[in-house]
């Protein structure tokens, strides 16, 4: 009898430990160096957020944001289904107090009236990249862009559309919920990096084992891959081995 007492005490122990781990306000900050990156803009730095869905943003995440941000980029899923729209307007509201806020769909944003969303998005001035890219030019006319594609789970993931409205000459990042875009992604297409979530880094991972990898970088043929834990949880309030995360991104043209 008292070991199954034991058992079960350890058992509450590790559903709190697993309930503190996906209710953290971590923020990660990695520098990124690309030799095409134009030395006019020396360095940009973003936040970068995924997975929300059912999360209220933390001022304690906010805070951790030192030195500022140029733009915030919400890599999707911001909602789900059972999620009030209010929740969303305010954790728009919290994130616009770092800078203005870019936008793509995930799967989980289609389980919710996205005609409301989409009007909700606009109302608080959010660029939605739905396929299409977002042009940043300094003084001397050199070129940064953001590309934005749609969910490729509900195959509205048109990259060729982004890349149409993009300029050649411009140093582009992707951004695309789902990360398994990057097998779309081609050597003249001259994406460096690619910003992605979906997920979860498996959330809960047995033995570092879990149904994805856990999120991290990595150099692929022709771009660069970070794929994000992200800061919300779906089916269950729970994580293990993969805590939640938002993201302070610094790119740069040096080599470090």
């Amino acid at each position: 009898m008292q070991f199954f007492i034991y058992v079960f005490f350890l058992f509450l122990i590790l559903l709190g430990y697993m309930f503190a781990q996906a209710k953290k306000n971590r923020v990660v900050e990695h520098h990124f160096s690309f030799k095409q990156f134009p030395s006019s803009f020396k360095e940009i730095r973003l936040f970068f957020i995924s997975d929300i869905h059912r999360r209220l943003i933390s001022e304690k995440l906010i805070e951790q944001v030192e030195g500022g941000v140029d733009f915030v980029i919400i890599g999707g899923d911001i909602m789900e289904k059972g999620v009030p729209f209010e929740r969303v307007r305010e954790n728009i509201r919290t994130l616009k107090k770092l800078g203005p806020i870019y936008f793509v769909w995930g799967n989980n944003d289609y389980e919710v009236d996205f005609h409301q969303l989409d009007a909700l998005l606009l109302e608080e001035n959010v660029k939605i990249l739905d396929n299409t890219s977002a042009l940043f030019e300094s003084e001397e006319g050199d070129m940064v862009e953001l590309l934005g594609v749609d969910d490729v789970s509900k195959k509205r993931s048109h990259l060729h559309l982004a890349l149409a409205d993009s300029r050649q000459e411009s140093f582009k990042i992707l951004i695309s919920h789902n990360p398994s875009v990057h097998k779309k992604v081609k050597k003249e297409d001259g994406i460096s990096l690619v910003l992605s979530g979906h997920t979860h880094g498996g959330q809960i991972r047995l033995f570092g084992l879990g149904p994805y990898e856990k999120g991290g970088i990595k150099s692929l043929e022709h771009t660069t891959l970070f794929v994000s834990n992200g800061y919300g949880t779906t089916a269950v309030p729970l994580r293990l081995g993969a805590p939640a995360e938002a993201h302070v991104i610094v790119i740069n043209g040096k080599h470090t």
